[in-house]
């Protein structure tokens, strides 16, 4: 009886890779949501400290004000 696993064992465990391969996904699915809900969140609460609009948060090298890179040699 040394023939290896029959039909009915071999569909038993194709059907449990397959449940085990949709439960990874929902688990890897629901993490990647949680990440972004996080980045999100993150990103929104370090703008409002800042006070900014969406802004990049970095004052520009060439400033009409004369304080930037250019109003140096003016």
């Amino acid at each position: 009886m040394c023939f290896g696993p029959s039909a009915a064992e071999k569909a038993a465990a194709a059907d449990q890779r397959e449940a085990a391969e949709i439960a990874k996904r929902e688990e890897i699915d629901k993490r990647a949501e949680q990440k972004r809900d996080d980045i999100s969140e993150a990103i929104s609460g370090r703008m409002e400290r800042r006070g900014m609009r969406g802004g990049s948060g970095r004052r520009s090298l060439f400033r009409a004000s004369g304080s930037g890179f250019l109003g140096r040699f003016q």
